[in-house]
């Protein structure tokens, strides 16, 4: 059997939401203070603190939107705390990751600046668990409000005049879990009185994210869609007008948070065998199912699709590095985490219709990161390099694709070996990526496009390596890089490929 994929170039009518390449950095570890915030005084050349390498390298990522404060420290985070001079902010312990200081130096108006200097929409995530509703109305106030008010009074007395546009905003965070252990109708009835106070001001439109489901939970997803998309009827003694659509439950998106990881046998990142990588890929793959599932449930109350899955927080999760606090979540991050990073993209936008955003977890020094640092060290990860790679889809009209695969098998088990998606970007530039999962075996593959005669042009980049779990480290920075690819051969509207194993390609066809 030969491998084929087809490309259907005349059937593209979904976009990929740029925002499916999001990312998220909560207060957890050596995230936020060292990986972004060093202070102002630091030798490590910053902009108001935030360290220059770190953000010019995640401006190579076209980063659309990036999520704040967490995570399960979202629910124990009080923003007035974070505001006003540094040296007067309390100090809190952070009771989730480490038991350690918090200083708080890194706030409202740092997350922002940071947002600002990285041109990203800010994505903040509301405390639902341990807040009040007056506590979140008054940092949307805080934010984005550019009237006289006391609080953006308060903002121009510490030092910003101009309020913020703020597009993405969540109510709570996995408050089935660490934000407040809810039962789902529960947190229904607290989504539903919270948003109605995540008011629009000033022109700024916000899109509003409710807690969803841990990985398959249906009955959470179930609920939260009756409650906030549902039709409700005002008392029959009230004048009905167009008012009342604002007292309306609202919700734009719902949440799902799903991590590839072992719980029963939490392993090294970059201490395994064959075994472990053909499990992790499984074990990425059913996030498909996931979607699947939940879209369904969706679509019984959303028929349409208004309301985006909202994947953000996904990847990998494994054993914290020896010597390192175990709340830090620091682990390093191999060609295995780049074949994940590369299935789960595909997977996203291949399910754009109903996937609007996605976070992954975390951006610096915790989980799948971009970026490890070392004090001023730093160093790109090969899951940046399949970010880096994979930007040419953001925004770009999704081509569905019909993938004919061989099997990776052990032990009785199977998978397809390759995973595959398609886009054609404004200036109608096909690109196709394809991840290789088997470890071993290269594969040849032809692909037809439907929809354009021929090329005028072909190249391609991959992600490869020569073992399983080579990684970059501070001393050898660019063991796992993309390359140039170059072995394929077009032949009209189609082309042959032979993939190496264990690779991730992304191939750009220019038509003629």
């Amino acid at each position: 059997m030969t491998s084929s994929i087809k490309v259907n170039q005349s059937n593209g009518n979904e976009k990929i939401s740029e925002h499916i390449y999001g990312h998220f950095a909560e207060h957890l570890g050596r995230c936020v203070y060292e990986g972004i915030w060093v202070g102002e005084d630091s030798d490590i050349p910053n902009t108001r603190g935030i360290r220059n390498d770190v953000v010019n390298a995640l401006r190579g990522l076209n980063i659309p939107n990036l999520r704040w404060p967490g995570g399960c420290f979202a629910d124990e985070y009080h923003w007035k705390d974070g505001i006003g001079p540094r040296e007067e902010r309390p100090s809190i312990v952070n009771t989730n990751w480490g038991k350690v200081t918090e200083s708080n130096h890194f706030g409202t108006h740092e997350f922002l600046d940071l947002c600002e200097q990285l041109e990203c929409e800010p994505y903040i995530c509301g405390n639902v668990g341990s807040g009040t509703v007056l506590e979140m109305q008054e940092w949307i106030e805080y934010i984005t409000f550019d009237g006289e008010s006391p609080m953006a009074n308060l903002r121009r007395k510490n030092g910003r005049e101009k309020a913020w546009k703020l597009k993405f905003f969540g109510i709570g965070n996995e408050n089935w879990g660490c934000g407040g252990t809810m039962r789902v109708e529960k947190y229904a009835d607290e989504y539903r009185q919270f948003q109605s106070f995540v008011k629009n001001f000033s022109g700024n439109e916000i899109y509003k994210i409710a807690c969803g489901p841990s990985e398959a939970d249906y009955h959470w997803t179930d609920v939260i869609m009756r409650e906030g998309v549902g039709k409700y009827t005002p008392p029959v003694d009230r004048v009905i007008d167009s008012t009342w659509d604002h007292y309306r439950p609202s919700m734009h998106g719902i949440g799902l948070h799903y991590y590839t990881r072992n719980r029963a046998n939490y392993t090294l990142a970059a201490d395994f065998d064959e075994k472990q990588w053909f499990e992790y890929m499984k074990r990425t793959l059913f996030i498909e199912e996931l979607i699947i599932k939940h879209g369904e449930v969706m679509d019984k109350h959303d028929p349409d699709k208004n309301v985006g899955l909202i994947i953000d927080e996904w990847g990998t999760w494994f054993k914290v590095e020896p010597g390192t606090n175990p709340g830090f979540l620091y682990q390093q991050n191999t060609l295995r985490d780049a074949l994940i990073a590369g299935i789960n993209l595909n997977i996203f936008n291949n399910h754009c219709d109903r996937v609007k955003m996605a976070n992954i977890a975390q951006m610096i020094n915790v989980l799948q990161a971009m970026i490890l640092t070392d004090k001023e060290k730093m160093v790109l990860t090969p899951s940046y390099h399949v970010f880096e790679m994979f930007k040419v889809h953001q925004n770009a009209v999704l081509l569905p694709t019909e993938v004919e695969s061989k099997s990776y098998s052990m032990d009785g088990d199977s998978i397809d070996q390759l995973n595959v998606s398609a886009s054609q970007d404004d200036n109608g530039k096909v690109h196709i990526s394809i991840c290789n999962i088997h470890p071993t075996q290269s594969e040849e593959i032809t692909c037809n496009i439907d929809g354009i005669s021929s090329f005028s042009s072909a190249g391609g980049r991959i992600l490869t390596s020569e073992n399983i779990n080579d990684h970059n480290t501070f001393e050898m920075t660019d063991r796992v890089k993309p390359e140039e690819f170059n072995d394929m051969k077009v032949e009209g509207n189609g082309l042959s490929i032979t993939i190496p194993p264990k690779s991730v390609i992304v191939i750009e066809l220019d038509p003629s």
